[in-house]
């Protein structure tokens, strides 16, 4: 009986070694995936930030003030906050491919319903809608793309994904103004109608399931309830603990209690039952809770920048929403090329030689940032931004291959879902960081600076006459012009305290990217994170 064993095994490896060469060049239309699922991905970062700079003319249009109209992009963020780490589970259970495709009948179909709302509550109800299918897009997305390469090329294909995920904020602001001003709010809604139907036609089309995923036997009711009130007690918190003075308010304290509380029995749930919606094991792999922690991290410092400069441009020099897109998008240009340089060299280099370049520029792009002033023009901010994009090529594309590295391909839907989720959840505590800094930041300059302005002091009293008497040129009685003179002279003082303590910000964005460097030592070696893969002991 032996020689008949030993010839079916000879056997099947004659046709394992015939299978591997043509599995290894991955899917046959890789490049027609590629296009559609990253254009699926566009379309939902596209949406993130287009809305807010419609949100002025929604709240005249709807009668809805700035606290009403903020639960618009509230709403979506929490639902798609939620969505994000189920993405796995539920491509198993409904199948990876008509789940994608329904996702994105479910996003684009209520993406039509928000322009055709008349009414906050309806508006509110479909954005949160969206959000449900818009959270997994970036995620199923990636998975999709990942395998449908080889993994010699999975730089490649991270390449291409970065160049939607990371474009599209800059795409987004510009093109939301225009649409706003020629056509009215609804319009960045209805924009999404096209796009939505190409890509759901294209993926239904060449995308396929994964042979290797499992409908699961049975649904944990209990992990997906712990997740939607843990997730979203904490996502609110991050949102407007700010506004609502943080600790002061003890809605806010409530429900960080509920948050922190429910995360951790979400996770011994996840880790004791049999069928988790959220498999935390695969953080057992050391390059997977690595790169989280990694992307953690980086998505803290990415948002500081990101968040704030377009804020800056808008509130401190005045920009527009188009004037703003213009001014991003050199560095968005940047990005691109570099991701797509980054791509191809991901296969030969060691992948923290490359993080370590990215986080070096990309901290040099920030400390420029930190010189701006208060007569900055768009000129100004053309190299720096130009840095930033070639430093976010670089760190983006071989941190998110290392991460994914040791994965199975029966794992990689959870860990790319996990790895979405805490990058997101680190970009949430960034801008909730950082907002709460720069509020606190502003405040102290402007009494430092104040502590100059004395009645006594010459340059203060001619800057003050001077104001005054610009005031009665223009018709104002002497004392209703020296009333507007102090009102001006102290808007010109806390613009000044907020240039200062923006580039405080800007300097902090640096910190913590450079503090990636040393966290690569957690790195193991590996051949060319787009290679084999094969991690080095």
């Amino acid at each position: 009986m032996a020689q008949p064993v030993t010839q079916l095994d000879e056997a099947a490896s004659e046709v394992s070694a015939a299978v591997a060469p043509l599995h290894d060049e991955g899917d046959p239309h890789k490049y027609i995936i590629a296009f559609a699922v990253v254009l699926a991905a566009l379309m939902q970062v596209i949406d993130s930030s287009i809305v807010n700079v419609a949100l002025p003319d929604m709240m005249g249009n709807l009668g809805a003030s700035l606290d009403e109209i903020a639960w618009v992009s509230t709403g979506y963020i929490l639902a798609s906050v939620i969505i994000i780490p189920l993405t796995g589970w539920l491509g198993s259970f409904f199948g990876r491919k008509r789940y994608f495709v329904g996702s994105i009948i479910i996003f684009t179909a209520a993406s039509v319903l928000c322009g055709a709302s008349h009414s906050l509550s309806a508006l509110i109800f479909w954005r949160i809608v969206q959000g449900l299918g818009g959270g997994a897009l970036m995620t199923v997305s990636q998975a999709v793309l990942f395998e449908a390469f080889p993994r010699r090329e999975a730089g490649t294909a991270m390449a291409l994904f970065g160049l939607g995920v990371m474009v599209g904020p800059t795409i987004g602001p510009t093109l939301g103004g225009w649409l706003t001003d020629n056509y009215g709010w609804p319009w960045i809604f209805y924009i999404n109608l096209p796009v939505g139907i190409l890509a759901a036609v294209m993926i239904a089309a060449f995308v396929h399931d994964s042979e290797y995923q499992e409908k699961p036997s049975a649904i944990d009711y209990q992990g997906i309830a712990l997740l939607a009130i843990s997730v979203g007690a904490l996502q609110y918190v991050l949102e407007h603990g700010q506004r609502e003075d943080w600790f002061d308010s003890r809605l806010i304290v409530s429900l960080l209690t509920i948050g922190l509380v429910g995360g951790v029995a979400l996770v011994w749930r996840e880790l004791t039952t049999d069928h988790p919606v959220i498999d935390f094991r695969v953080l057992r792999h050391r390059q997977m809770w690595v790169g989280t922690l990694l992307g953690v991290v980086m998505g803290v410092g990415l948002y500081a920048m990101s968040f704030t400069l377009p804020v800056f441009l808008q509130s401190n020099l005045h920009m527009t929403a188009q004037q703003t897109g213009i001014v991003l998008l050199p560095g968005a240009i940047a990005t691109a090329l570099s991701m797509a340089l980054v791509g191809r060299l991901t296969s030969r280099f060691d992948p923290r030689v490359l993080i370590t370049i990215g986080a070096l520029i990309f901290a040099l792009a920030a400390w420029q940032l930190s010189k701006i002033t208060g007569l900055s023009g768009g000129n100004d901010f053309f190299w720096p931004l130009i840095f930033r994009g070639v430093g976010l090529g670089f760190m983006f594309v071989p941190l998110t291959t290392v991460t994914l590295a040791q994965l199975s391909p029966r794992e990689l839907p959870q860990g790319v879902g996990l790895y979405s989720f805490f990058r997101q959840l680190g970009g949430s505590f960034g801008i909730a960081g950082i907002a709460t800094l720069l509020a606190r930041y502003t405040t102290q300059m402007r009494a430092v600076l104040g502590d100059h302005i004395v009645a006594g002091d010459p340059t203060t009293v001619t800057r003050l006459n001077g104001l005054t008497a610009g005031m009665i040129a223009r018709g104002a009685d002497a004392w209703t012009a020296r009333q507007r003179a102090l009102a001006l002279l102290d808007r010109q003082l806390i613009g000044q305290a907020s240039v200062i303590a923006y580039g405080k910000i800007y300097v902090l964005a640096a910190a913590l990217i450079l503090l990636l460097i040393p966290l690569l030592l957690l790195v193991r070696e590996t051949k060319g994170a787009g290679g084999d893969h094969a991690i080095m002991e």
